[in-house]
Order: structure tokens, then C-alpha cells, then sequence
């Protein structure tokens, strides 16, 4: 799941100075999940704004609607009759969602209301923590399924680093060692051998391939 946090709101304010109508696009994906995005989030900050323009004199028309998901540029369209006489968009999505709405409606002024951070889960109600690097080669067939290139903080593939004591990372004893609980996880499912295995250097290009990442699926025709 993307995880993603709302930008203060005079940040937000700033980027839509000139602006007299405005439509507040929500996602109700993966930022609903995180309450940054969704239904809720995109009504109270619609509400905050049109009460910071207010008391500075210059009143703002906002309007809201709040979209399946804008990565998938289908769950867009319905936003056509809503976008013709605003003068700019806000999009509470990731920016994947944000692009998607620049895409679709270039004569519109466009902009973020979140910051993307990362793609994590959830570990207790109302708290996430980055999970997957998105290296574009999982390796986590090899360490128990605990992921060393996000979970390390030198993204390590070969065993801990010197500065690991106790089980903590030396980055701060907040932070669990990643090699430590690979090593306490391969030990409980009897498979300690598998960490002889030397792991060759990350090949990165398979992240970042001189541009940007593109999935097909097999049965999909492209004319």
C-alpha cells in the first residue's frame, strides 16, 4: 500500500493563491487507508480552506468529489462535468493519481495536496512502516521474508554490519536489525544453511532501467 501524508495547509493554500474555484479530488485507495486521501480528509480540508480564504477576504468556491482511485485513468472521467469551471485541481491522490489528473485535463491547473512517502502496511491501527524497496528483483525467498535492501538501513545482503548491537541498528535503537530477525526467523524454520549463501551485488537496473518502469501483461495487445 502507497503511504502518503498531507501537506501543511498553507502550503497547499499557496499553490492555489489565484485561484476562485477549485475541485477537491480524493482517492479512496490507498490513501483513504492511510487517512490522507479519502472521502473524510478531502471534505475537512475543502472545509479548512474555504475558512482560511474567508477570513483573509478573498472567499474560495471549493468542491469535492472523491474518485475510486486515480491511478487507473477510467475512475477519472467522471470528474469531467466537475473540473470545466474550476480553475484548479487538488488532488489528495499519490502522485501517480496526481499525474494521471494532469494527463487528462492539460488545460487545468493541477496540483498536490500529499506528500507520497512510501509503500508499507500497516503494523497497528493508525501506524505504517515501509516494508518493500521496490527493487524489481524479490529476494525475500532467501531471507525468511523479511527484506534486507528496506529493512537494513545500508540495505545489506550478506549478514549485519558491524555498528549492529543487540539486535538494534546503530541508525537508532528504535530500529530493529534487519539481519537479526532474518537470521532469528531462518533459525525457527530450521533453514540457517540458506544464509551461506553469498548474494551477488543488486542489480539497481532492474529498478531503474534508464527511465521509467512499464508491466505488461501477457495476454494485453499494444497497437
Amino acid at each position: 500500500m502507497i503511504i502518503a501524508q498531507q501537506k501543511p495547509i498553507k502550503e497547499i493554500a499557496a499553490m492555489i493563491a489565484d485561484c476562485k474555484k477549485v475541485l477537491l479530488a480524493g482517492c479512496q485507495g490507498c490513501v483513504a487507508v492511510c487517512l490522507a486521501g479519502g472521502d473524510k480528509e478531502t471534505e475537512i480540508l475543502a472545509s479548512a480552506l474555504r475558512i482560511m480564504r474567508k477570513l483573509e477576504g478573498n472567499p474560495l468556491e471549493a468542491v469535492t468529489y472523491a474518485a475510486t482511485r486515480q491511478c487507473d485513468p477510467e475512475y477519472i472521467v467522471p470528474m469531467d462535468d466537475l473540473v470545466k469551471d474550476v480553475d484548479a485541481v487538488i488532488s489528495l491522490a499519490c502522485g501517480v493519481g496526481v499525474q494521471y489528473v494532469a494527463e487528462r485535463y492539460p488545460d487545468k491547473w493541477v496540483v498536490p495536496a500529499l506528500d507520497t512517502k512510501f509503500i508499507g502496511g500497516s503494523t497497528v491501527h493508525g501506524v505504517w512502516e515501509e516494508k518493500c524497496g521496490l527493487c524489481g528483483e524479490c529476494i525475500l525467498h532467501r531471507t525468511g521474508g523479511i527484506c534486507p535492501i528496506i529493512r537494513c538501513s545500508k540495505s545489506i545482503l550478506n549478514g549485519p554490519c558491524g555498528g549492529s548491537q543487540y539486535g538494534k541498528c546503530e541508525v537508532s535503537k528504535d530500529v530493529d536489525c534487519a539481519w537479526q530477525l532474518i537470521y532469528d526467523r531462518m533459525k525457527a524454520l530450521g533453514r540457517l544453511d540458506k544464509m551461506m549463501e553469498i548474494q551477488m551485488p543488486k542489480d539497481w537496473s532492474k529498478s531503474r532501467d534508464g527511465g521509467p518502469r512499464r508491466a505488461v501483461r501477457e495476454d494485453v495487445i499494444i497497437e
